[in-house]
């Protein structure tokens, strides 16, 4: 089949066009641009690539078009193969019928954690033996590429124990980071409705898109769907530590529900049955216990840092093993070998002692989560928060107060400027911010570029301080300017 990707460049139409070529399908694709790192990947995965959007792309014409949702309405090659009568599909339809279909899907949902959760659930399945499909929305560090076919992809599905699915039985796994975003210009339902889901995880449940919900009701509505949208014989694994979640699966749940929280949190009513219990936080990561229904299963270990982390752990263990029949043993002896995701608390480089993160938070609990946990693991020295505000939530002045508690963890707060534009009176303030993080007896500042920035971070970071660097875009490419600046800086008395 020959499959056309329109707006193929992107993190995600990309690892989709990756495992549409894995599968024997010839795949094409066009963007405005192919730079790295999508660009080459694409090259490297067998994709033919065409610049900008034209009608003429589709000569052939191809057996399936799938248009990207960043496309308008008004894009030259999809309004093409529509008006051409051609079989088009958004990104998520197509990947649920053409790759999801005959396999056990595991989505993780949720307003935060979603992208280490699931890279976290692939890897406990892969490292057990299951040979999972995956499809991650980042790099996983203990794979080569942020997307997997299942073993046996293509083959029909074990037959089922006297006519009902069984845990044992969800095989092949497909584990997939379930977006709330919409799908495409001419659908604009949530993605994670339509990937059909025998085991999900809900995370967290936080106002956040604004550009596509206005308002909390609607963005909780979302939520339901996916919920509602579980089978009979599923499984849902949700946070009792988030009262939006608890609220959300005990409305629209018709399935069995795993709680997991961790040791501390509020459980709103619900008893955790997964609870991780924490221990020990050092340079190395942290130790903790894992609690099974109330019972003492081991201490174990993990290398990435933080209560989020400890909480996408439970997550991920309990999806596994109660959903797709992992022991809790293996589940555990392996999670010490996970490395992680690009772009989630990535340590880039160390010049002259100073440690430079590269990290993509961006939602206020998503910085308060990300920096506590990086100075708990290195509580010595300075941290400095250097954060670009570049989504349609995070431009705007909806969490302004919110920003305040976030960024608590870090003695020095640099903001760049918003990433977009927004109408006066609606934007987030950031001399205002500045202000009152100064009032509670923080440093900060709001340089004017990211020569201002890397300028006042190569003039004040010390050995022993930690640097990290926040966006949920490629921020200028300032990380490997800091870097490098900081490296080539001469040493500081």
């Amino acid at each position: 089949m020959h499959v056309h990707f329109i707006a193929v460049a992107g993190t995600g139409m990309g690892s989709v066009a990756g495992l549409f070529r894995a599968a024997g399908h010839r795949v094409t694709g066009s963007d405005v641009s192919f730079h790295p790192p999508m660009g080459p990947a694409l090259e490297r995965w067998g994709i033919e690539t065409m610049v900008g959007f034209d009608a003429r792309h589709l000569a052939p014409r191809p057996d399936l078009v799938v248009v990207g949702n960043v496309c308008r309405k008004d894009n030259p090659e999809a309004r093409a193969a529509i008006d051409g009568g051609m079989t088009v599909r958004s990104m998520c339809h197509a990947l649920a019928e053409q790759i999801l279909d005959g396999t056990s899907p595991l989505v993780v949902a949720g307003t935060h954690g979603k992208t280490t959760t699931t890279a976290l659930a692939a890897w406990l399945l892969s490292a057990a033996g299951k040979e999972p499909g995956f499809l991650v929305g980042g790099l996983p560090k203990n794979f080569p590429t942020s997307f997997q076919l299942p073993a046996g992809f293509g083959a029909k599905r074990l037959p089922l124990a006297g006519g009902r699915k069984s845990d044992t039985l969800r095989s092949p796994a497909f584990v997939i980071e379930g977006d709330e975003y919409d799908t495409a210009f001419f659908e604009k339902t949530p993605k994670f409705w339509h990937y059909r889901p025998e085991v999900a995880i809900l995370t967290s449940i936080e106002h956040d898109h604004v550009d596509i919900y206005p308002d909390e009701a609607a963005y909780l509505a979302a939520f339901h769907g996916f919920v509602e949208r579980l089978p009979p014989h599923g499984l849902l694994v949700a946070y009792c530590g988030d009262a939006r979640v608890v609220e959300v699966v005990n409305q629209a749940a018709r399935v069995p529900v795993a709680w997991y929280a961790v040791e501390g949190d509020d459980y709103h009513g619900q008893p955790p049955h997964w609870l991780i219990a924490p221990a020990v936080s050092d340079s190395t990561g942290q130790s903790f216990d894992l609690y099974v229904g109330g019972t003492l299963a081991t201490r174990s270990a993990m290398q990435l840092s933080g209560r989020h982390n400890l909480a996408n752990a439970a997550a991920a263990i309990a999806a596994v093993c109660q959903g797709y029949g992992v022991s809790v043993t293996t589940a555990l002896s392996v999670l010490t070998r996970f490395e992680g995701v690009a772009r989630r608390q990535e340590l880039r480089g160390e010049p002259r002692g100073i440690r430079v993160y590269d990290d993509f938070a961006h939602h206020p609990t998503a910085l308060r989560e990300t920096l506590r946990g990086l100075r708990a693991r290195h509580p010595e020295g300075r941290l400095f928060a250097v954060y670009e505000p570049r989504s349609a939530t995070a431009c705007r002045a909806l969490h302004q107060q919110a920003y305040i508690e976030a960024f608590e963890a870090a003695t020095d707060v640099v903001l760049a400027p918003l990433g977009r534009s927004v109408a006066v009176g609606e934007a987030l303030d950031l001399e205002r911010l500045v202000r009152e993080l100064k009032l509670r007896g923080g440093r900060a500042a709001t340089p004017p570029s990211n020569d201002a920035i890397l300028a006042l971070i190569v003039d004040e970071a010390r050995p022993g301080d930690t640097v990290v660097l926040l966006s949920n875009g490629a921020f200028g490419g300032i990380v490997e300017r800091v870097v490098t600046a900081l490296g080539d800086a001469p040493p500081t008395k």
